[in-house]
């Protein structure tokens, strides 16, 4: 189970002893593109998303896609031999991703100076709710208090309704990826200084950099950004529109040109003159008009011929879609985002393909998630262990 040789990180080591999506996340980004990565998890509570969400014949789905490209032990690490032995793969690994509370690790003589004496190019990849340090620090920490804490949820939903959190996990997928990058950079740092060292990451702030100008607003002009909606202050129309046959498209005219192509389409050109016209601030604050014009005239067509129509125009319009029309849309069968992988447990399998496309050193998803432990044996085998040590850890319980 190795990446071809030509995968971009072939022959980059990573130990995931992190669980529930940030910290997994970003070592599947990190599988998908060759790393040999090992996924370490608890004897007898192994990591929770194999039971979140639906499951087919007792395995979890979910798991089947966090654990692409991974191979599974066991370890105990509060246990005298599975501290022995994850400092024995520490010292053959090129990154660590962990994800418990601070000091836990240090708890178990795990801590970052144990870890870099026995490999002082490692990095270790720590990611948590708040940070390594300040007052929250030992809080327990999850993406839903991330998307609240960070002012997300305060500017989403409906002017009167309450705010609102994302039904998946926004703030881990952008720790994630974010993760997964910060890896990298340090990767990089130790090419120049062959030295490795600690990410220290929290979930509360990848979200809050993606929700972009928010504190530069409020620091310069005291501005706190309210709930819109759909709509945006920054242009309009903007927000999505229900079609004659029930279903509904989602219209942007961020560009000037594009606003000016969609008043031409839906038969009010005149509105282009007005002299609020020429911003898309200025726009925004004219919604309601720019709204009955375009929802007007989109309601009195199908979502086909809205969709032509738009497309002629040059004119940014897209479908709302459900996972269903995901699954069918000739855009991502183009780009094989939804593609098919042959699982032993379950058969084929659809599911998301890697990030991003490479010309010469491309990705590939080599085997979806695998049961609990299922490679405990063989990690241990190349380790160097014997089969008599192997058993001594299974009868301390440390496997």
């Amino acid at each position: 189970m190795t990446a071809p040789t030509t995968a971009p990180l072939s022959g980059l080591r990573v130990l995931d002893l992190a669980t529930l999506f940030a910290g997994p996340m970003a070592a599947t980004l990190l599988g998908d593109f060759g790393a040999e990565v090992v996924k370490i998890e608890h004897p007898t509570k192994p990591d929770p998303s194999r039971g979140h969400g639906p499951s087919k014949n007792g395995v979890g789905l979910w798991w089947k896609m966090l654990g692409r490209n991974k191979r599974t032990m066991t370890l105990d690490l509060s246990k005298p031999g599975g501290r022995a032995t994850l400092l024995r793969l520490a010292a053959g690994t090129d990154v660590i991703i962990e994800n418990f509370r601070p000091g836990t690790l240090e708890k178990w003589d795990l801590g970052w100076p144990e870890l870099s004496a026995v490999n002082p190019r490692l990095v270790l990849a720590r990611v948590t709710g708040f940070g390594q340090f300040g007052p929250y620090a030992h809080r327990p920490g999850f993406g839903t208090l991330a998307e609240a804490m960070s002012g997300f949820a305060a500017i989403t939903g409906e002017p009167d309704a309450p705010p609102t959190l994302p039904p998946f996990g926004l703030a881990d997928s952008i720790a994630g990826l974010t993760t997964a990058y910060a890896v990298m950079t340090a990767l990089a740092a130790r090419e120049r200084t062959g030295e490795g060292q600690v990410v220290d990451l929290a979930l509360i702030e990848p979200i809050l950099a993606a929700l972009g100008p928010q504190p530069l607003w409020f620091d310069q002009l005291g501005h706190v950004q309210p709930r819109t909606g759909n709509r945006s202050p920054n242009n309009a129309p903007r927000g999505v529109y229900r079609t004659a046959d029930g279903t509904w498209v989602a219209v942007s005219t961020s560009a000037q040109s594009v606003a000016e192509r969609v008043m031409r389409l839906v038969g009010r050109p005149e509105l282009i003159d007005e002299p609020w016209f020429a911003s898309g601030a200025d726009r925004a604050r004219h919604a309601d008009v720019l709204d009955e014009a375009v929802g007007g005239w989109i309601a009195a067509r199908t979502r086909t011929d809205v969709m032509a129509a738009f497309e002629k125009a040059e004119a940014a319009v897209a479908p709302v879609q459900d996972v269903r029309d995901v699954m069918a849309d000739p855009q991502y069968q183009a780009l094989d985002t939804i593609t098919t992988i042959d699982d032993p447990e379950l058969g084929p399998l659809r599911m998301q393909n890697v990030l991003f496309r490479l010309s010469a050193t491309p990705g590939a998803i080599r085997w979806a998630g695998r049961p609990h432990g299922a490679d405990t044996d063989e990690v241990l085998t190349e380790l160097g262990l014997t089969p008599d040590e192997v058993t001594a850890l299974r009868e301390e319980g440390a496997l």
